[in-house]
């Protein structure tokens, strides 16, 4: 069973690299606010929806102190042409290994047309400018949740 985080639990620190093969660590992001969204795979359509939400929401997030950034297991080759299609305007960071996906607890079994596989668990962690978890959400859905994350970190969801 995979371990979930808990809000007021540290967040794990992680340095990855981005769509422009950039390393980008959580640690160097303390003192402001962070959401990171795992999705399963770069242009797919629930993802997509998912990534162009929080490209509709980044304006105000970003008004609020949030760096919001999405993390997959994508190649950051695919990572940037995702980004250049949609015109996503946060960095995308690759976890091909899947290392930071299982500190988050964001890598497990899940059902899929009614079969158990093994993948990424949609999930997205609001982690606070001490660097700890202030909301851990599991299993989310795509179309939605961007405006639900809106209303958990004080913002309004119009």
């Amino acid at each position: 069973m995979t371990t979930r985080l808990e809000p007021g639990s540290p967040a794990p620190d992680f340095t990855l690299v981005d769509q422009d093969d950039r390393p980008v660590s959580l640690s160097t992001l303390r003192g402001g606010s962070v959401i990171l969204f795992f999705y399963p795979e770069a242009m797919t359509p629930g993802c997509t929806t998912e990534a162009c939400d929080f490209r509709d929401s980044l304006a105000p997030l970003q008004a609020a102190g949030y760096t919001v950034l999405g993390i997959s297991r994508d190649e950051p080759e695919k990572l940037r042409r995702f980004r250049e299609r949609d015109g996503l305007t946060y960095d995308l960071l690759s976890d091909p290994d899947h290392a930071v996906h299982d500190a988050y607890g964001a890598w497990g079994e899940k059902l899929n047309y009614g079969k158990t596989v093994v993948g990424v668990l949609r999930s997205t962690f609001v982690i606070d400018p001490d660097g700890r978890v202030a909301h851990a959400l599991y299993n989310v859905k795509a179309t939605g949740h961007v405006a639900r994350i809106r209303k958990l970190v004080g913002l309004d969801a119009s």
